[in-house]
């Protein structure tokens, strides 16, 4: 509803006719054939065609005794569970992982941080928010990751184009803890037309609770008191979202 493989092989030496692997070294990606080196591939045919084990192995560069960079990335990504997992563990808990230490951890963690800026990032082309995939593409990423329910506001413009993302609360809400006029607070300071209001659920799962129904009907009402409508009503859980206007959900049918 729009709003008006791993790849390659371990260098190893055989020790039986079963094949069996000693491992004798710490393994570069330039020990990889040719053909199956990350950045070669890269630079043949684009970052876009490689997995993302072999992206995170760009980084890394190198493996350990027994495991080269590519196989080392796919056991982080194994282990917690993609780029969302990583996204979400602390420093600490990447650091400790066998064969990264502090300097492939930070690595890891300033690129997911790039990632994510550059999802919300655009002072000459802000993104416009024409349906709720457009406005939840912009908060997905992060919101996926919160350990904590959070309620942030999206300040759009006469065109719908995003002005800022404010996040207002954290911790449990509903329409009983959160004062309805912080959430037009920036829209009113930044000369805001509309408002779409956003909030994860930490379980995984976006199904609207009625106090998020509750919640809706009270920012309407105040939206119409001060000519700030509300768009929308997203809910993150889990990667995807509901809308609770496209569910009419405390908007009028």
């Amino acid at each position: 509803m729009p709003y008006s493989q791993t790849r390659g092989g371990l260098k190893v030496k055989s020790t039986s006719p079963l094949g069996s692997k000693e491992q004798t070294s710490v393994y570069r990606l330039t020990d990889l054939p040719v053909n199956d080196r990350p950045r070669e591939r890269l630079a043949e045919i684009g970052p876009q065609a490689l997995t993302t084990a072999e992206l995170l192995a760009i980084l890394l560069r190198v493996g350990v005794k027994g495991e080269n960079a590519v196989h080392l990335a796919q056991r982080l990504l194994n282990h917690f569970g993609g780029l969302v997992g990583l996204h979400k563990a602390n420093f600490i808990e990447v650091c400790q992982q066998h064969g990264l230490g502090v300097a492939k951890a930070a690595q890891v963690k300033a690129a997911i941080e790039l990632g994510r800026r550059m999802a919300i990032e655009s002072a000459e082309e802000r993104p416009a928010i024409h349906k709720p995939a457009d406005a939840a593409a912009l908060v997905n990423y992060e919101m996926s990751a919160l350990a904590q329910e959070q309620l942030w506001v999206l300040v759009t413009d006469t065109r719908n184009r995003l002005i800022s993302i404010e996040k207002v609360y954290k911790g449990s809400l509903n329409s009983s803890t959160v004062r309805v006029g912080e959430l037009f607070k920036a829209a009113i300071q930044r000369n805001g037309a509309s408002i779409l209001i956003v909030h994860n659920h930490p379980s995984g799962d976006p199904t609207p609770s009625p106090e998020d129904i509750a919640l809706t009907r009270g920012v309407i009402q105040a939206g119409k008191l001060l000519d700030i409508p509300l768009l929308d009503h997203l809910v993150i859980g889990g990667g995807n979202f509901v809308s609770l206007k496209e569910r009419n959900l405390g908007f009028d049918p």
